[in-house]
């Protein structure tokens, strides 16, 4: 059994907070270059390569990627031997994002309520938590920093299992389609397939983080990512939404095993500035 003070957390997850929203990851960026050279419109390229300044000044300036640095959502692996000590998890993380977000000056984004009194919280907390256990007495803590522009095109469906795989592929690509603009592509999109309606949300963001290029390890699910992506940029939605062949950098999809009467699927997408990272503690 191993011990891990909630304070190490803390500080861990306040650091994270700052440095997913200052630094792209290398996949990422090296995807837009590549993607940039390919691009037929014009104004597409010319929005490739502003977005490619962007993140450099944001790295050099310390400086969000985006102005909305959404909302700190967390996938946690956490050890079955391992034990948090001087105070609880989720108490720790959501410190650390208070910390985090205040120190680093990053736009706060949560209201306390949805419907009636939506007051900001004013330090981005609470965090939105998913946790798994894993075996030993590790700790992983991703954060994937979801705007809200991205977040509000999700879309799910409760297919038929007659639909099978057109049915799906047609589903995600629809949405993409429907989305245009909106999500400010190019789009990263994590599809969730199988479990239940709620699981199959979670599976689409845990998608989300995997490094593009990087498929799935099932050959069907890769060779599935591979023709969605292809659609999708055949659609002509194009940079931010004003035309060309880079719509999407990658589509991600993970599933779950699910109900004999059930086929449900969840898309969500990120925008170009598609911010993660994880910590092993």
């Amino acid at each position: 059994m191993r011990e891990l003070q909630a304070s190490v957390i803390a500080d861990a997850v306040e650091k994270l907070c700052m440095d997913a929203a200052y630094y792209l990851p290398e996949d990422v960026k090296a995807a837009l270059k590549a993607r940039s050279e390919q691009e037929e419109s014009e104004i597409g390229k010319y929005i490739l390569a502003e977005v490619c300044e962007n993140y450099k000044v944001a790295a050099e300036e310390q400086m969000p990627l985006c102005q909305d640095t959404g909302t700190a959502l967390f996938i946690i692996e956490m050890g079955q031997e391992l034990v948090v000590t001087g105070g609880g998890m989720v108490d720790a993380i959501n410190e650390g994002v208070r910390r985090g977000y205040t120190n680093g000056y990053l736009r706060k984004s949560m209201v306390a309520e949805p419907i009636f009194e939506r007051v900001n919280t004013k330090d981005n907390t609470p965090a939105v938590i998913h946790t798994e256990i894993t075996e030993g007495d590790g700790l992983k803590i991703t954060l994937l920093p979801k705007g809200g522009g991205a977040e509000n095109c999700s879309a799910v469906k409760m297919l038929r299992p007659a639909d099978g795989l057109q049915g799906v592929m047609d589903f995600v690509v629809e949405t993409v389609n429907v989305a245009g603009g909106k999500p400010c592509p190019p789009v990263i999109v994590g599809v969730g397939v199988g479990g239940t309606a709620d699981y199959a949300a979670y599976l689409s963001k845990k998608a989300l983080n995997r490094e593009i290029g990087e498929h799935n390890p099932n050959p069907n699910y890769a060779k599935m990512e591979t023709e969605l992506l292809e659609r999708i940029n055949k659609l002509g939605v194009g940079p931010q939404g004003l035309g060309g062949v880079t719509t999407a950098l990658a589509v991600n999809v993970e599933y779950f095993p699910c109900h004999i009467a059930s086929l449900p699927v969840f898309v969500t997408m990120n925008c170009h500035s598609q911010r993660h990272k994880s910590i092993e503690l």
